[in-house]
């Protein structure tokens, strides 16, 4: 990035007296914005925050307030003599990169919100970058040439081995590398099972209510495939819907159903095989966050008890990094040559460097490592979020807690969900709710807190300005 040391005195920042915004919002998220789209250049000087607040006939405190937010952001950076600049390095949100001040700290927010419980996303900032460059090094050094020529839609032989030997000893898979396809996320990989199946005569398919608005859901309908919802329990999918459901296919996150938590018994997991088994449907497996647990014992994938009914679909965007686009899945013998067939028609394969890359930190153990260091640092983080629930708002029920990137917590019968999000939202908070991701629309009101780009102290001030807006929508 080139660097520009001179001043910005003229800072474009229109003020809305009118929007309900606080003031120093609307200051940083301006300021930011320049910043983000090259505007500021690195090393810029602001104007002292006496010069701006006459200029926008402001406070200087809603200046000072502005620039301290967006120095803890790592936008801005405070020099001796009292002169604000633009920071060197960008945090990752606004330059793909970041110094090693600013990537120690997570993300806090989205623009135009103060704290941001959004859910789906990794602590990116700790990608093992370390240990990723010297697979990368060895794989450029030792790859025999023809490795990087076209491949067959499957992907590359040793990203296959390496994923068997972690899946079967780690997730309790019965798989095989003749039985791989390695695609780009899930969204690649459940859009080409959709097409394998719709091929196959599949006219219907179910999904857990509630679950993802994306991917599947809105792959399956513009396929022309029927969408019905099957409801999900404490304890995940209820296994008696799915019976009357009349399904080719159904797609379920049984170790940790998203967004609730649920956790599917080893009877309801038997008795799904049975039905797939009975009908020669497909169970698309899900297993999107199982490697991290907190208070619980390991729980196994389906896909070990019927290899030949259940497709197991994974990735590396929760554990690494969704940039990645790294996915995979294990395809029962019989649909393996039609799912790598779809894989060459839409992309002619993955890359073959990433690949390769993967497979080298999987077989090093890089990967258990990298796992190992990360589930206390989410643990702690999920420990701070339910200690804050439990001082701030004791009457909501947290579920789903065990595990994963995110916990679901259940209103009480006397709030509603949706204007609990908006008054959420006016308070500078982002939040989820549970409703719009129900197929059929009905049920408890609840919110989703994805924790896992928060720190500590923002997941505490989260929960003190939820707390805040729920005294409000109850007129306390």
């Amino acid at each position: 990035m080139r660097t520009n040391s001179g001043p910005a005195e003229d800072l474009l920042i229109e003020l809305d007296r009118d929007a309900g915004v606080p003031l120093h919002r609307q200051i940083e998220a301006s300021i930011r914005a320049s910043i983000r789209a090259g505007r500021l250049r690195a090393g810029a000087s602001l104007p002292p925050s006496r010069t701006l607040a006459v200029g926008l006939g402001v406070s200087r405190g809603v200046v000072v307030e502005a620039y301290q937010q967006l120095v803890a952001e790592g936008y801005l950076a405070s020099r001796s003599g009292g002169y604000t600049q633009v920071a060197a390095s960008m945090p990752p949100t606004a330059a793909g990169t970041g110094s090693a001040a600013s990537m120690a700290r997570p993300a806090a927010r989205r623009a135009g919100f103060r704290v941001d419980f959004g859910y789906g996303r990794t602590d990116v900032s700790q990608f093992p970058r370390a240990a990723w460059l010297r697979s990368v090094r060895r794989v450029l050094t030792t790859t025999p040439n023809d490795r990087f020529a076209y491949l067959d839609g499957r992907g590359v032989p040793e990203l296959h081995g390496a994923l068997c030997d972690y899946l079967d000893r780690v997730r309790g898979t019965s798989s095989v590398p003749g039985n791989v396809v390695i695609c780009s996320g899930y969204g690649q990989g459940i859009s080409l099972l959709i097409q394998v199946l719709v091929r196959h005569g599949a006219t219907r398919i179910a999904l857990e209510d509630p679950s993802s608005d994306d991917d599947a859901r809105v792959l399956a309908g513009a396929a022309g495939l029927d969408v019905v919802g099957i409801p999900v329990g404490p304890d995940g999918v209820e296994v008696d819907a799915l019976h009357r459901a009349d399904a080719d296919a159904v797609v379920l996150t049984p170790s940790h159903q998203w967004p609730t938590g649920g956790v599917l018994s080893a009877a309801a997991r038997a008795e799904v095989i049975r039905w797939a088994k009975r009908r020669g449907a497909i169970v698309i497996e899900d297993d999107y966050d199982a490697e991290y647990r907190y208070d619980r014992s390991p729980v196994g994938a389906m896909q070990g008890l019927a290899p030949d009914h259940v497709v197991y679909c994974g990735t590396a965007s929760k554990t690494l990094a969704p940039g990645l686009r790294l996915g995979w899945l294990v395809v029962p013998p019989q649909l393996v040559g039609d799912v790598a067939a779809a894989k060459v028609l839409a992309d002619r394969g993955s890359p073959v460097l990433d690949q390769l890359t993967f497979a080298d930190f999987l077989a090093r153990g890089e990967f258990d490592r990298h796992l190992r260091r990360m589930r206390p640092v989410y643990r702690r983080r999920r420990d701070a979020l339910l200690d804050a629930l439990r001082t701030h708002l004791p009457d909501l029920e947290p579920a789903g807690v065990a595990a994963g990137q995110h916990v679901v917590a259940w209103l009480p019968p006397d709030l509603d969900e949706a204007a609990v999000v908006t008054a959420a939202a006016r308070h500078g908070l982002g939040i989820h709710g549970v409703g719009p991701y129900r197929i059929a629309g009905t049920g408890p009101g609840g919110l989703i807190f994805g924790y896992a780009i928060l720190g500590e102290a923002a997941i505490a001030e989260g929960v003190a300005l939820l707390a805040t807006a729920i005294r409000e929508v109850r007129g306390t």
